[in-house]
């Protein structure tokens, strides 16, 4: 339970004060990486899900079960393994005994019932148990031997992959991509970060993060961005950089026709939009502004912009397209 006081409906400035006090505990345990935690925070207060990369150690998992601890969620981890099967996800039917002897089928829950899930390398499973997840990241349900099961709220999916070991990893189809609302680039941590990270790791006690917020105030929280209105000119900006992301686009830029193959999916737009309302709270206004839009879109588009031949061949990254996009369409 926060300590914080929330009232039935919260003002901007209770959205901004339990954030603040979110951030600085999970930055109790985390050394560095606020751009990381606060992209996560975005998601989860919108609702949406979450693609973390980095090479290993950099603290991906730490992050997200220490944004658990926080929020006093219902946390289950995932470990994605070739062998591991759809119904390990999703739960199964099994045989029981009733009390006058017939056996009955129930259904066993399986780790996706729970509030923050994190799907630890997501890219070591195969295609069909990835695909386990779609229905839970898209529709907050599970159907199991054509029975459906509504997921408690919230829900999210942070998922981690690793870039730079591709042995036994299956890349996610397109399908599964677009489902996550940020992809969220870990970076390695400087040389004065490392020395603090070591000092943390290796003393005879950890730091312990404090219980600031609760699933029915992140509830809230997202209830509240969903209403910070948007003028219809940064609704437009968005919708044009979404169309220029296609190459066959009159509005695509020479860069996307040169190097992209396919653009931003209407998800990427709604990913901008709910990520600049939540940007806007987290600065203290409640309007959103254009720049809000360019501070969310990298994290929103890099996973959206499936480059073609070309532009895997001369090491272009989806950033890099992005950066473009945003200096050459208009705003107005």
């Amino acid at each position: 339970m926060s300590d914080l006081p929330l009232p039935h409906e919260l003002s901007p400035a209770d959205f901004r004060a339990i954030a603040a006090a979110i951030e600085a505990q999970v930055g109790q345990v985390i050394v560095g990486q606020q751009q990381v935690v606060r992209h996560v925070l975005m998601c989860i207060i919108s609702g949406g899900h979450a693609l973390l990369e980095g090479v290993p150690g950099l603290g991906k998992t730490m992050i997200v079960r220490t944004l658990a601890d926080v929020l006093a969620l219902r946390f289950a981890r995932i470990q994605f393994t070739p062998d591991l099967m759809p119904a390990d996800i999703t739960g199964t039917d099994v045989l029981e005994e009733a009390e006058d002897g017939r056996r009955v089928r129930v259904f066993q829950p399986g780790p996706v019932f729970a509030n923050l899930i994190l799907a630890d390398e997501i890219n070591r499973a195969t295609p069909k148990t990835q695909s386990a997840l779609l229905e839970a990241m898209q529709e907050k349900s599970v159907t199991v031997a054509n029975r459906t099961y509504l997921l408690d709220l919230p829900f999210f999916v942070l998922a981690t992959q690793n870039p730079i070991e591709m042995e036994g990893t299956y890349p996610l189809p397109e399908a599964q991509l677009d489902r996550f609302m940020f992809k969220i680039d870990v970076h390695f941590p400087s040389s004065d970060e490392l020395v603090e990270i070591v000092n943390r790791t290796t003393g005879a006690e950890m730091p312990r993060p404090a219980v600031v917020a609760d699933g029915p105030t992140i509830l809230r929280m997202g209830d509240l961005a969903r209403r910070v209105p948007v003028p219809s000119h940064v609704s437009e900006y968005v919708a044009r950089l979404i169309v220029a992301t296609h190459p066959t686009s009159n509005e695509a830029t020479e860069m996307v026709k040169r190097y992209v193959r396919y653009g931003a999916s209407p998800r990427g737009a709604q990913a901008i939009i709910l990520g600049a309302k939540v940007n806007a709270l987290l600065d203290g206004r409640y309007n959103v502004a254009f720049e809000d839009v360019q501070a969310v879109a990298p994290a929103a588009l890099r996973h959206r912009l499936l480059l073609n031949f070309e532009g895997q061949a001369e090491g272009i990254r989806p950033d890099e397209v992005t950066a473009d996009l945003l200096a050459r369409v208009p705003v107005r």
